[in-house]
């Protein structure tokens, strides 16, 4: 019976050390995006990307209602990649990632800051999928507002 139970700790641990180094790997791939809008480095952004990715902004308008946006990634691509006098800041917080084989989903909440000014905040929420040379997003959905932003103490500049 103990060799039984030593083989099922060994499976489960081999298996939440695997699910850990992937978790670890995708969050690597979510994290260059954010590094990329900090440096303003389009090509970094890009390669976190598969090409022709789906993104989307959900809002609730001025009038109350629901609001799905689809963005344009090159104009995303333009924008990072422009020089500008500030910094692009989006700390992230509450990750959660989930996988099933190549298919992985990421949900983080964030703060975005134009230098040390607070712009809004929100969720994002990335699709990645493995492919042979690692895991590239190809679907993010963001939501954008600017009150009932809770951002811990350690996420403000």
């Amino acid at each position: 019976m103990k060799k039984i139970l030593i083989v099922i700790f060994c499976a489960v641990s081999t298996f939440s050390f695997a699910q850990s180094d992937e978790k670890s790997e995708i969050m690597k791939v979510v994290n260059r995006v954010f590094e990329a809008m900090r440096t303003n480095d389009s090509t970094m952004l890009k390669q976190s990307f598969t090409e022709n990715p789906n993104t989307f902004t959900a809002f609730i308008n001025k009038e109350g209602k629901s609001q799905l946006v689809t963005d344009n990634f090159q104009r995303f691509i333009d924008a990072i990649g422009q020089p500008k006098d500030q910094v692009w800041n989006e700390p992230i917080w509450n990750e959660k990632v989930e996988i099933d084989g190549n298919l992985a989903s990421v949900w983080v909440d964030y703060a975005f800051y134009v230098d040390d000014q607070f712009s809004h905040c929100g969720v994002d929420a990335f699709h990645l999928i493995k492919r042979e040379g690692g895991w590239k997003i190809f679907h993010l959905v963001d939501t954008r507002r600017r009150l009932n932003c809770e951002v811990p103490d350690e996420f403000k500049p």
